[in-house]
């Protein structure tokens, strides 16, 4: 009888101790998503010191619609880079912006050409870090929480009529941006932006 409840005792020990480490794993796990509420994935994105994206880029215009895959890097306070991947013609360009000089690289082709008709590139309205910047200096910024997802919008702090409002979607499980939508004073869309990697370091 002593050794049958003996050995219920130690049953019933190992399945605890499993199940403790079990729980320990799964909490681990969830560290940057589940667990977090909505204003804690908001500051947890206001407060990125320095990442790595690759991004599609829709750019539309009243004449047409262009598109580029751009790789980007961000290191606070205010050093990024961000490099043309498509579409070839000017694929390798590459804008380096210490904070206070602006270094654009490619020397197959014509510098003048490219800030003339690829202005947009040379915008750093396409960062994250910018849109970060927007959202905490206007009193306007705010966010709504979906299924899925937290919707945070903003006014651009510029006078630029092309890039007035901007919307920031992020993934509530990964805690990382999936798509962010700029539009112009009469709301039309005027980039659009798909983050196909991010990489938070």
């Amino acid at each position: 009888m002593k050794k049958k409840y003996w050995l219920i005792l130690l049953i019933l020990i190992i399945i605890s101790v499993c199940g403790l480490i079990f729980f320990k794993k799964s909490v681990k796990n969830d560290k940057v998503g589940n667990n977090k509420n909505s204003q804690e994935i908001v500051d947890y994105i206001l407060n990125l010191s320095s990442y790595e994206t690759q991004i599609t880029v829709t750019v539309t215009s009243n004449k047409n619609s262009n598109k580029y895959i751009l790789k980007q890097n961000y290191q606070a306070p205010n050093i990024s880079s961000q490099e043309v991947i498509e579409p070839s013609n000017i694929a390798g360009v590459k804008i380096e912006n210490d904070g206070t000089n602006l270094k654009i690289e490619n020397s197959s082709l014509n510098i003048n050409k490219i800030l003339e008709n690829y202005s947009y590139l040379g915008n750093n309205c396409l960062d994250l870090s910018t849109f970060i910047s927007d959202y905490k200096e206007n009193n306007e910024s705010s966010f709504e929480e979906k299924d899925t997802e937290i919707i945070m919008n903003t006014i651009s702090n510029t006078e630029n009529i092309y890039t007035h409002e901007k919307t920031l979607h992020i993934d509530k499980n990964t805690a990382k941006p999936t798509q962010m939508e700029i539009k112009d004073n009469k709301q039309n869309t005027t980039i659009y932006i798909l983050y196909n990697e991010v990489k938070i370091k």
